[in-house]
Protein backbone atom coordinates (compact mmCIF):
# COMPACT_ATOMS: atom_id res chain seq x y z
CA UNK A 1 0.00 0.00 0.00
CA UNK A 2 2.76 2.40 0.74
CA UNK A 3 4.08 1.91 -2.66
CA UNK A 4 1.37 2.51 -4.83
CA UNK A 5 1.11 5.72 -1.75
CA UNK A 6 4.60 6.77 -3.00
CA UNK A 7 3.42 6.08 -6.91
CA UNK A 8 0.81 8.43 -7.14
CA UNK A 9 2.48 11.17 -4.74
CA UNK A 10 5.64 10.64 -7.58
CA UNK A 11 2.86 10.74 -10.32
CA UNK A 12 1.03 13.74 -8.95
CA UNK A 13 4.86 15.45 -8.91
CA UNK A 14 5.93 14.98 -11.85
CA UNK A 15 2.05 16.63 -13.18
CA UNK A 16 2.78 19.38 -11.45
CA UNK A 17 6.10 19.86 -12.84
CA UNK A 18 4.87 19.25 -16.44
CA UNK A 19 2.08 21.84 -15.81
CA UNK A 20 4.72 24.48 -14.18
CA UNK A 21 7.13 23.84 -16.75
CA UNK A 22 5.95 22.86 -20.19
CA UNK A 23 4.81 26.42 -21.49
CA UNK A 24 8.25 27.07 -21.27
CA UNK A 25 9.58 23.97 -22.50
CA UNK A 26 7.32 24.32 -25.76
CA UNK A 27 8.64 28.03 -25.76
CA UNK A 28 12.45 26.91 -26.09
CA UNK A 29 11.08 24.22 -28.42
CA UNK A 30 9.34 26.47 -30.73
CA UNK A 31 12.47 28.86 -30.53
CA UNK A 32 14.77 25.86 -31.73
CA UNK A 33 12.96 24.13 -34.36
CA UNK A 34 10.63 26.89 -35.74
CA UNK A 35 7.39 24.53 -36.23
CA UNK A 36 4.69 24.47 -33.60
CA UNK A 37 3.54 21.23 -34.42
CA UNK A 38 7.47 19.83 -34.26
CA UNK A 39 7.49 22.15 -31.16
CA UNK A 40 4.35 20.19 -29.53
CA UNK A 41 6.34 16.66 -30.49
CA UNK A 42 9.68 17.46 -29.25
CA UNK A 43 8.12 18.85 -25.53
CA UNK A 44 5.89 15.75 -25.53
CA UNK A 45 9.10 13.47 -26.30
CA UNK A 46 11.08 15.35 -23.59
CA UNK A 47 8.25 14.84 -21.12
CA UNK A 48 7.66 11.23 -21.64
CA UNK A 49 11.28 10.74 -21.41
CA UNK A 50 11.93 12.90 -17.63
CA UNK A 51 8.41 11.33 -16.77
CA UNK A 52 10.37 7.58 -17.27
CA UNK A 53 13.18 9.09 -15.20
CA UNK A 54 11.44 11.09 -13.12
CA UNK A 55 12.40 9.68 -9.46
CA UNK A 56 16.11 10.57 -10.90
CA UNK A 57 14.89 13.82 -11.99
CA UNK A 58 13.55 15.25 -8.94
CA UNK A 59 16.40 14.16 -6.95
CA UNK A 60 18.68 16.47 -9.56
CA UNK A 61 19.82 19.90 -8.24
CA UNK A 62 17.62 21.54 -10.68
CA UNK A 63 15.28 19.54 -12.54
CA UNK A 64 14.22 22.58 -14.85
CA UNK A 65 17.84 22.19 -16.47
CA UNK A 66 17.88 18.56 -16.48
CA UNK A 67 14.35 19.13 -18.64
CA UNK A 68 16.13 21.55 -20.38
CA UNK A 69 18.76 19.42 -21.18
CA UNK A 70 16.21 17.05 -22.52
CA UNK A 71 14.54 18.88 -24.94
CA UNK A 72 17.20 20.14 -26.24
CA UNK A 73 19.22 17.03 -26.54
CA UNK A 74 15.78 15.56 -27.96
CA UNK A 75 15.84 18.53 -30.81
CA UNK A 76 19.76 17.75 -31.64
CA UNK A 77 18.66 14.09 -32.03
CA UNK A 78 15.37 14.76 -34.38
CA UNK A 79 17.37 16.76 -36.63
CA UNK A 80 20.27 14.26 -37.11
CA UNK A 81 17.89 11.89 -37.76
CA UNK A 82 16.02 14.06 -40.05
CA UNK A 83 16.53 13.15 -43.64
CA UNK A 84 15.53 15.89 -45.67
CA UNK A 85 16.54 19.86 -45.57
CA UNK A 86 12.99 21.40 -45.60
CA UNK A 87 12.51 24.14 -43.33
CA UNK A 88 9.40 24.77 -42.68
CA UNK A 89 7.69 28.68 -42.53
CA UNK A 90 7.25 30.12 -38.93
CA UNK A 91 3.59 30.65 -38.61
CA UNK A 92 2.08 31.80 -35.18
CA UNK A 93 4.17 32.63 -32.51
CA UNK A 94 3.15 31.54 -28.61
CA UNK A 95 2.30 34.16 -26.50
CA UNK A 96 5.69 35.55 -24.55
CA UNK A 97 5.46 37.84 -21.12
CA UNK A 98 7.27 41.08 -22.93
CA UNK A 99 6.10 42.15 -26.19
CA UNK A 100 8.10 43.99 -28.58
CA UNK A 101 6.85 46.88 -30.96
CA UNK A 102 7.71 45.95 -34.09
CA UNK A 103 6.17 42.60 -34.73
CA UNK A 104 8.19 42.17 -38.13
CA UNK A 105 11.35 42.95 -36.46
CA UNK A 106 10.64 39.54 -34.09
CA UNK A 107 9.84 37.71 -37.11
CA UNK A 108 12.37 39.01 -39.47
CA UNK A 109 14.76 37.52 -36.24
CA UNK A 110 13.11 34.09 -36.03
CA UNK A 111 13.95 33.42 -39.76
CA UNK A 112 17.26 34.43 -39.77
CA UNK A 113 17.63 32.40 -36.43
CA UNK A 114 15.51 29.06 -38.15
CA UNK A 115 18.46 29.75 -40.90
CA UNK A 116 21.22 28.50 -38.44
CA UNK A 117 22.78 25.24 -38.27
CA UNK A 118 20.88 23.39 -34.78
CA UNK A 119 23.85 23.58 -32.75
CA UNK A 120 24.27 27.58 -33.45
CA UNK A 121 20.25 27.81 -32.65
CA UNK A 122 20.67 25.86 -29.62
CA UNK A 123 23.61 27.99 -28.02
CA UNK A 124 21.83 31.28 -29.30
CA UNK A 125 18.83 29.77 -27.54
CA UNK A 126 19.81 29.18 -24.43
CA UNK A 127 22.61 31.62 -24.01
CA UNK A 128 19.84 34.67 -25.26
CA UNK A 129 16.50 34.11 -24.97
CA UNK A 130 16.93 31.64 -21.95
CA UNK A 131 19.14 33.73 -20.70
CA UNK A 132 21.66 30.78 -19.37
CA UNK A 133 25.38 31.32 -18.46
CA UNK A 134 28.02 30.00 -20.45
CA UNK A 135 28.53 27.16 -18.05
CA UNK A 136 25.10 25.83 -17.69
CA UNK A 137 24.58 26.08 -21.55
CA UNK A 138 27.88 24.08 -21.54
CA UNK A 139 26.38 21.45 -19.26
CA UNK A 140 23.10 21.29 -21.17
CA UNK A 141 24.73 20.84 -24.66
CA UNK A 142 27.10 18.55 -23.43
CA UNK A 143 29.85 21.01 -24.86
CA UNK A 144 32.81 22.54 -22.77
CA UNK A 145 33.00 26.70 -22.15
CA UNK A 146 35.28 27.33 -24.92
CA UNK A 147 32.90 25.61 -27.38
CA UNK A 148 29.69 26.97 -26.52
CA UNK A 149 32.32 30.72 -26.39
CA UNK A 150 33.14 30.05 -29.51
CA UNK A 151 30.23 28.88 -30.91
CA UNK A 152 28.10 31.59 -29.82
CA UNK A 153 30.53 34.31 -31.54
CA UNK A 154 30.39 32.28 -34.50
CA UNK A 155 26.44 32.24 -34.56
CA UNK A 156 25.88 35.48 -33.47
CA UNK A 157 28.07 36.92 -36.71
CA UNK A 158 26.23 34.16 -38.86
CA UNK A 159 22.98 36.04 -37.38
CA UNK A 160 23.94 39.35 -37.97
CA UNK A 161 24.94 39.19 -41.73
CA UNK A 162 21.10 37.38 -42.39
CA UNK A 163 19.64 39.83 -40.53
CA UNK A 164 21.76 42.33 -42.08
CA UNK A 165 20.52 40.88 -45.45
CA UNK A 166 16.84 40.44 -44.17
CA UNK A 167 16.36 43.94 -43.18
CA UNK A 168 17.91 45.32 -46.39
CA UNK A 169 15.40 43.68 -47.97
CA UNK A 170 12.45 44.91 -45.42
CA UNK A 171 13.68 48.74 -46.01
CA UNK A 172 13.92 48.62 -50.14
CA UNK A 173 10.26 46.93 -50.12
Amino acid sequence: MIGSRSGAQSKREFEEFAHARGTALFRTALLLCGDWHLAEDLTQSALARIYSSWGRVRRADSPEAYARRVLVRTYLSHRRLRRTEERPAIGELPERETFTEDPSLRITLLSALALLPPRDRAVLVLRHWEDRSVEETAAELGLNVGAVRTRSLRALNRLRAQLDEQLTGLGSS
